[in-house]
């Protein structure tokens, strides 16, 4: 490629994955306009509208965007299907790219220390969790444990084997007692500012991976069933079930 036929990559990045509501507008890797709201929001209503700003604030129309980027999982079932929908119409209307991001590693993504091992965690309820283990190289989360549904106690037996120094972000609420029990010095904590949401990282991130091929297949990546899903299927044993979610 000529130099003069490069194209800048204008990209807009959601995160609704969880409580905080976070948009960004990117090009390149300059980050032009971003808020993030930790308060309860209401997803649905402030979404838009806080996109039509931003995109007013970096000077940019929609037709200027070549890539949407999500995070697309897991998290909350609402907030997810919320910004996986807008993204994908988004992408749809206007005929950009489409990118999702794992909502683990956006946030695994906050820490910079190469080849340091971070967990992402969020409260999955009944003692599990929605967890992922991953090391930086070169800024880059890469995965060294897929990001699942699983026990609490087995993501823990998970850490121990790995023994190793990990820092761990995201709801250590009711885990962070049994973190430091079993891992010891190996446990590190960081201030709750690092667990934050950032559609900046989701836009960073997206920027390195192909694009979807199929916009109106895209999905949330749930990890978990919910209660009528999984009552469904045990009615249906003889069906096909989508292989994107695991039941613990």
């Amino acid at each position: 490629m000529n130099e003069g036929d490069y194209r800048e990559m204008n990209v807009l990045a959601l995160d609704t994955s969880n409580r905080p509501l976070s948009v960004a507008v990117m090009a390149d890797d300059q980050v032009l306009a971003t808020t993030t709201v930790t308060v309860n929001q209401k997803h649905a209503a402030q979404l838009l509208p806080i996109i039509e700003e931003l995109m007013h604030t970096a000077k940019l129309t929609p037709r200027d965007l070549t890539r949407v980027v999500v995070a697309d999982g897991p998290g909350s079932y609402t907030g997810l299907r919320i910004g996986v929908t807008t993204a994908k119409t988004l992408a749809s209307t206007l005929n950009i790219e489409l990118v999702g991001v794992s909502s683990l590693a956006a946030i695994a993504a906050n820490v910079t220390t190469d080849q340091q091992l971070v967990t992402v965690l969020f409260d999955g309820r009944n003692d599990n969790v929605f967890a992922g283990v991953y090391r930086i190289v070169d800024q880059q989360p890469v995965a060294v444990i897929a990001d699942q549904h699983i026990a609490f106690e087995d993501l823990l037996q998970k850490l121990v084997a790995l023994d190793e120094k990990v820092v761990v972000l995201g709801d250590l609420d009711n885990f962070q007692d049994r973190l430091v029990q079993q891992l010891g010095d190996h446990f590190v904590a960081l201030p709750a500012v690092w667990s934050l949401t950032s559609a900046a990282q989701v836009g960073r991130l997206g920027q390195a991976l192909p694009p979807v091929t199929d916009v109106d297949a895209f999905v949330p990546r749930y990890l978990r069933l919910t209660k009528a899903e999984a009552d469904w299927q045990k009615q249906h044993p003889e069906e096909d079930h989508n292989d994107y979610v695991e039941k613990v």
